[in-house]
């Protein structure tokens, strides 16, 4: 396998082993560590939780709307034997 080259996170000279990154790195950006994050994050402040709705994740949506994830439906009961 052909080499990748050095490692895209700031001052890391290992050797790349996915999206650019090293082991390290990679292992980072996968748990939304890094600075730019594998998915959209929450824009509450140094909140990394992943977005849920209106730019927010699902604790600080609660908190702001005072609504909580679409609740399941339940299915219709069957009719009681008689």
């Amino acid at each position: 396998m052909a080499s990748k080259g050095p490692c895209k996170a700031k001052d890391c000279e290992r050797e790349a082993f996915a999206k650019h990154y090293c082991r390290k790195h990679y292992r980072l950006w996968r748990a939304g560590e890094m600075p730019k994050a594998r998915y959209k994050t929450c824009t509450f402040e140094k909140c990394r939780k992943k977005r849920f709705r209106l730019s927010l994740c699902e604790e600080h949506y609660k908190a702001k709307t005072g609504k909580g994830a679409a609740p399941a439906a339940e299915a219709p009961a069957a009719p009681a034997a008689q």
